[in-house]
């Protein structure tokens, strides 16, 4: 499998793995009473920070996931994953890097720090973009 094909993969696992976390969290809040099951706010906003700040990292990457991942699809389709799978892992790891600084704070460095691991990846899908359209249309 193509390291393309298997980044997307963890991307999706990534994603995937945050909605699990969030849905542990809120299944045991239900399940000890805490809350009940019709009370949750779409964003957690009726939750901890911490929680808030899971639901908005999950939102974050099914927001990229149709960017990144048809690019990565189309990239194998057209049977040009060689373009993106130098850098797949690197986006991955990106994407990983921003979700995990979105987890553990919101104080001005981590922002700063988490908007650098997602402008990688806006850098990356341009780059490949603009790879992919030269290949497509030679």
């Amino acid at each position: 499998m193509s390291p393309t094909l298997l980044a997307l993969t963890g991307f999706i696992a990534w994603t995937l793995l945050l909605l699990i976390v969030m849905e542990a969290i809120r299944t045991y809040l239900v399940l000890t009473g805490k809350m009940p099951s019709n009370s949750f706010q779409i964003d957690n906003g009726n939750l901890s920070p911490f929680n808030q700040r899971l639901a908005r990292a999950h939102a974050n990457c099914l927001e990229g996931l149709p960017i990144f991942g048809v690019l990565m699809l189309v990239a194998v389709v057209s049977g040009n994953a060689h373009l993106t799978d130098t850098l797949a892992w690197v986006l991955l790891a990106a994407r990983i890097a921003q979700s995990s600084i979105h987890l553990y704070s919101v104080g001005e460095t981590a922002v700063t720090l988490r908007f650098m691991a997602f402008f990688l990846q806006i850098c990356i899908a341009v780059y490949w973009l603009g790879r992919l359209l030269m290949a497509l249309v030679a």
